[in-house]
């Protein structure tokens, strides 16, 4: 997939980590503003009170891509560049990871991206806890240590549990752990919790960007509930050292609502498991079942949560328009019923939640995979299907052309005017009718496909963006310390240099 990597910028180089505390020191290396759990006396290194910025130079572009939006870089002077790049640390981190709800009991787009995250920051040796939702939770994955806290079904979508994970059993997990670095799903109830315990912990957080609620609440609750959504959003992730989001028009949803930083916002690269989802799974036994019986007529394939959002009312019009094709919804969710009702009487299959081989075997088996939804901050789906060389047909919206961006448009797959079925039907009409041009832009689809993978987007992660959210943290505290340098230094005679063991 054709995308730019970040432009060399001058930028401030990371200030340098603190030298570890002598053993003959009874200095903690850490300065809590809020609270402090350690047992030790709280003693402030005299290194704390200076922060000098280095003298800009060059950082060479990344290997590894990152956003392509050149507007990212219109923060003011004294910011860090789009993209941190200090040295590879081969270092094991202790990384605590908020998510909710639970990437190992319910079923959604980002529960591929955390469970593959887990399973190679593990492969890469640093130490990880997870705390979720408490349904499901296993006790260890891949090594890392799980923590379920006790959790509700959210008011409006009562299939999605929500959990403050603040209790003291949760802040004494997390404190034993000592972690480096906190990472939270957001937005929820959880990244609250993750927040406070961070701040009180002292260490730098990240807020990893998942659903974009404000687009989602006037489907499901009232459209006054935005701007207040809104705020609550810029008050988590101006709070958070950095953010991360799932494409880069989500970023910039995020720069024009000035929810943070411009230069705070950064890409989790997208990733798929190609192996997973493949032609090879395609199933005459399941394309049979996907047509109810029918399997020489065309098969059209919706994968994904089916709710409101989703507009899969949509394609009521499509297949109104063909009704020689059959349709399959693999999938659940609160909007299930309805649709049932609004498809009666035609050629559709709902197969309920599918995963492993079946899913596979669902996504290969079809000939075209259409995406109604205009709401997607990325588009897993969109991805897999891709992966299992399926041709996609998908709303031009959200984080879809991310995966297929103009030049690969008619290559790749194909976009459509967000709600315009005629441009819908002239995409679909020639992949439906022609097993060739299928074929083609299925192959063309697994091949693009096949250059993405989980443990490449894991390293940008752990190597460069936990960086840029170190530095940001660090730079915060040094600031946060100045108003206290000016009294120490009213206090301190010129000639006498403050130690450590002076406080």
């Amino acid at each position: 997939m054709a995308t730019s990597s970040l432009s060399v910028n001058p930028s401030l180089s990371p200030p340098p980590p603190p030298p570890p505390p002598s053993s003959s020191s009874s200095c903690s290396s850490r300065i809590s503003c809020f609270y402090s759990f350690r047992t030790k006396p709280l003693c402030i290194p005299s290194q704390s009170f200076h922060y000098h910025p280095r003298t800009r130079t060059p950082i060479l572009n990344s290997s590894i891509k990152d956003l392509t939006t050149e507007e990212f870089r219109t923060e003011d002077e004294d910011g860090p560049p789009s993209q941190v790049e200090s040295e590879i640390s081969t270092k094991p981190r202790r990384i605590a990871i908020f998510v909710e709800p639970s990437p190992f009991a319910y079923v959604s787009g980002y529960k591929n991206r955390f469970q593959n995250f887990i399973k190679y920051l593990r492969e890469m040796g640093d130490e990880v806890m997870v705390v979720t939702t408490h349904e499901g939770v296993p006790q260890e994955f891949h090594g890392a240590k799980c923590i379920g806290s006790l959790s509700f079904p959210c008011p409006w979508y009562q299939k999605v549990p929500l959990s403050l994970a603040l209790s003291p059993r949760i802040i004494n997990e997390v404190k034993q752990f000592k972690p480096d670095i906190i990472h939270a799903s957001s937005p929820g109830i959880m990244v609250f919790g993750a927040l406070a315990i961070a701040k009180m912990l002292c260490v730098p957080i990240v807020m990893s960007y998942h659903t974009h609620v404000p687009v989602y609440i006037p489907r499901y609750t009232f459209s006054w509930l935005v701007k207040p959504m809104w705020l609550v959003i810029k008050f988590l992730h101006r709070a958070a050292d950095l953010t991360l989001v799932p494409s880069a028009a989500i970023a910039q949803d995020l720069r024009q609502a000035r929810v943070t930083a411009a230069n705070k916002i950064r890409l989790w690269n997208k990733g798929v498991d190609s192996e997973s989802f493949h032609p090879k799974f395609r199933s005459q036994e399941m394309r049979v079942r996907l047509t109810n019986g029918e399997p020489d007529r065309p098969l059209i394939v919706h994968v994904g949560r089916i709710g409101v959002e989703k507009s899969l009312d949509f394609l009521k019009g499509v297949m109104d328009k063909i009704p020689e094709a059959r349709i399959a919804f693999i999938g659940d969710g609160p909007y299930r019923e309805d649709l049932e009702k609004l498809f009666a009487g035609m050629p559709v299959v709902f197969t309920g939640m599918l995963q492993g081989e079946e899913l596979s075997q669902a996504y290969a088996s079809g000939d075209v995979f259409v995406m109604p939804s205009e709401s997607e901050t990325l588009g897993f789906v969109v991805l897999e299907a891709m992966s299992s060389g399926l041709p996609v047909v998908a709303a031009r919206a959200g984080g879809i052309p991310d995966i297929i961006p103009a030049e690969q448009e008619g290559k790749t797959g194909y976009l459509y005017t967000p709600g315009d079925l005629d441009d819908c039907l002239n995409k679909l009409f020639p992949l439906l009718n022609d097993a060739k041009l299928r074929e083609t832009i299925g192959k063309a689809a697994r091949a693009e496909m096949e250059k993405f993978d989980w443990r490449a987007a894991t390293i940008v992660i752990r190597n460069q963006q936990y960086n840029a959210a170190i530095w940001f943290w660090r730079k915060k505290r040094a600031q946060l310390l100045k108003p206290l340098q000016w009294i120490l230094k009213l206090l301190t005679p010129t000639h006498r240099k403050l130690a450590a063991g002076d406080l």
